[in-house]
């Protein structure tokens, strides 16, 4: 009879696994803002493809209406739709940013609607250039170089185009001192307040000087409801209070 002690030598014992290590709060904000990093930048690139592709609709539905196969004018409206979607969507999301009750309505965390907010910016510039550069170069336009660049200096139009004007030079103000908020103190703050000022000239400036605002009704009077809801909303609710009787930052 084998001996049972000798017999137990050769029985291989299992090496308990070890515990994995708890994450921690550290840990998890870093996976989290890896997984999320390109969100942001997937969100903006959809409303963007998205406000192209309304915007080119409408201009091919303007020209085979029109029947003139104008295709700077063609190029123009469509960047200047696209710029107007993605200035909304901009306003509307730095308006939720500052609301009282931000935090209780955003679904998403404060990191990631800035990272969007950031890029919406980007992409509403880069459409707003467009907008100006090929309506300074289409002689048929009548707004020019002088146009673009001087108050009243378009022959089309001149008031409607120079709130276009002053919209774009005081959105360059707002967003260039809020890029370099951390080097120039609170500064940035009160002129990033003027954004809705900026967005009813730009508003304006869209419902004045294109020549199918009547087709895009509903678009003008969707886009500016949706602002001015928001901005009312924002100004009017008192922030959330915490148990001490503070307002919740």
């Amino acid at each position: 009879m084998p001996d049972v002690a000798q017999a137990s030598k050769h029985v291989p014992v299992p090496v308990p696994k070890a515990a994995p290590e708890p994450m921690t709060t550290r840990s998890r904000v870093v996976a989290a803002d890896q997984t999320s990093a390109w969100h942001p930048w997937l969100s903006a690139l959809i409303v963007t493809v998205s406000s192209m592709i309304a915007g080119w609709t409408i201009g091919w539905v303007a020209i085979q209406v029109s029947q003139d196969a104008a295709p700077k004018w063609l190029l123009a409206r469509v960047s200047g739709i696209a710029s107007l979607v993605l200035l909304t969507g901009l306003v509307l999301l730095g308006l939720m940013l500052a609301h009282p009750r931000g935090t209780a309505l955003r679904s998403l965390p404060r990191a990631t609607m800035l990272r969007i907010h950031v890029a919406l910016a980007s992409f509403t510039a880069m459409f707003i250039v467009l907008h100006v550069v090929v309506l300074a170069l289409d002689s048929y336009a009548g707004v020019g170089w002088k146009g673009a660049l001087l108050p009243l200096g378009a022959e089309y139009r001149p008031l409607p185009v120079t709130l276009g004007w002053l919209g774009l030079y005081a959105g360059l103000v707002a967003g260039i001192t809020a890029r370099f908020a951390g080097r120039i103190g609170r500064i940035w703050w009160p002129l990033h307040h003027t954004t809705l000022a900026i967005y009813a000239a730009v508003w304006a400036h869209g419902v004045l000087a294109g020549t199918d605002s009547a087709a895009l009704t509903f678009f003008y009077v969707g886009s500016g409801f949706l602002v001015i809801a928001t901005a009312i909303s924002r100004y009017t609710t008192d922030p959330i209070r915490s148990s001490h009787g503070g307002a919740r930052p």
